[in-house]
């Protein structure tokens, strides 16, 4: 299961955290939200101990302002606390597991 964040365990939870974190921020009334919510749930099983995957309720907290998000459900990439990509709307499940792939990989050199 993934996470619940909150601005509150933001820092503990994604700031202060090492490795890669994944945090789909969704709200209840987004229907493409509910359509990557269930993949997300599947990607937090097979990604347990190896990325910290958390959901972020953009009606109930400010963090998703803080990051210019306009438009959701958005994925928020991060590599030891540090925001390094992201997907905005709904997208295959292949889409987000190759990005995490990616970044797990340890070769986050920018082409």
């Amino acid at each position: 299961m993934p996470l619940e964040l909150t601005d509150q365990t933001w820092d503990e939870e994604i700031t202060q955290s090492k490795g890669i974190s994944l945090v789909d921020v969704w709200a209840p009334w987004c229907g493409p939200c509910l359509i990557v919510g269930p993949v997300v749930e599947e990607i937090a099983g097979e990604y347990a101990g190896r990325a910290k995957v958390g959901k972020l309720n953009a009606d109930e907290n400010r963090k998703p302002a803080e990051f210019g998000i306009t438009g959701i459900p958005t994925l928020l990439f991060f590599k030891d606390g540090k925001l390094v990509d992201q997907i905005v709307g709904a997208v295959p499940k292949e889409t987000i597991t190759a990005k995490l792939d990616y970044y797990l990989s340890g070769d986050t050199a920018q082409s």
